[in-house]
């Protein structure tokens, strides 16, 4: 099989086609053809060296893929071979073929394409377990996300959305501030212009928020704080703006019953990825179906092109999904 190797740490173009060979599944693991994977800013930080994949994994990247299973032990799952399915996967999406846990599939949702599909595992399986998971957002609450044009951000906006929660988003530019709000948020806000602190305040009537998607965290933590309602929950998934977090008013958080957490998914075992592809499917997938939510995809690139599609990653100026296609 053709798939995409991380020849050495570096920038794009140390991305090169490759000829492997078909990877055998184990026990519990489906084989899936691979139609069409997407592009995550793991990958990205896999390529540069920062990011090794979890032991036992492939050392390709790629997180999640859309295709059909053409072997292994589809029954674990309560699949057969000739389904259509899309997974997250622990890496090796840039190839061909792709072995993924059977617990980590998901069947294609009525009225998607493949490539629509393929763009859903990796942001959804992240937003359903730490906003309504680990962030417990339920009920009347509000919701803030950072970064609310990436693939996670668009994905948290809708999903949010059509569960009812008023929803906030920040972003880099006006364009992407029209964009949120179309994909269904009260108000996006231009961090590069405005103060989100400020502004969710007075988006709030002073209140705030009861749940944050944090994908910046560094100095943006301390703000989160003065964002959140009481009883409030920040929830950490990434660190692109630094791993510390200073000046934070711990007499705040005492007072006002706040929670700073966070994880990350790439780590966790079949069974906890598998118990969220059940929640997904018994809450999401309805969504999906009745059109309530889609996937946002930004631009597709064939397999060979994967480096074309981490420079537009590192350009940081997509909104939605970056997909690769076989």
């Amino acid at each position: 099989m053709i798939a995409i190797e991380i020849t050495q740490p570096g920038g794009p173009d140390v991305l090169k086609p490759v000829e492997r060979s078909i990877p055998e599944p184990a026990a519990g693991e489906v084989l899936i053809k691979v139609v069409a994977a997407g592009v995550n800013r793991p990958d990205v930080f896999q390529r540069k060296g920062s990011y090794p994949p979890p032991p036992g994994a492939s050392d390709l990247p790629g997180l999640e893929v859309a295709g059909v299973i053409v072997g292994g032990d589809a029954a674990a799952a309560g699949f057969k071979v000739g389904d259509s399915v899309c997974a997250l996967v622990n890496g090796g999406g840039y190839a061909e073929y792709c072995v993924a846990p059977a617990v980590q599939c998901l069947p294609i949702p009525a009225g998607l394409s493949m490539i629509e599909a393929a763009g859903l595992p990796e942001t959804y399986f992240t937003v359903y377990s730490n906003v309504f998971m680990r962030g417990r957002l339920s009920g009347n609450e509000s919701f803030l996300v950072h970064g609310g044009a990436s693939g996670i951000g668009t994905t948290a906006v809708q999903m949010a959305t059509a569960m009812g929660h008023a929803t906030y988003a920040t972003v880099g530019s006006d364009d992407r501030v029209r964009a949120v709000e179309q994909l269904g948020a009260i108000a996006g806000i231009n961090y590069k212009t405005q103060d989100f602190v400020a502004e969710i305040k007075r988006l709030t009537d002073g209140k705030g928020v009861d749940v944050i998607l944090d994908m910046v965290s560094g100095d943006y933590i301390a703000r989160d704080l003065q964002c959140l309602a009481d009883d409030g929950r920040i929830v950490m998934i990434a660190t692109l703006g630094g791993t510390k977090a200073e000046q934070l008013d711990l007499n705040l958080m005492m007072r006002r019953r706040l929670t700073l957490t966070g994880s990350t998914l790439r780590p966790r075992d079949a069974a906890f990825k598998g118990s969220v592809a059940t929640a997904l499917r018994e809450h999401v997938w309805p969504l999906l179906e009745a059109g309530k939510l889609k996937p946002v995809i930004h631009a597709t690139f064939p397999l060979a092109d994967a480096a074309k599609a981490h420079a537009m990653m590192e350009a940081g100026e997509q909104v939605g999904k970056i997909m690769l296609t076989i």
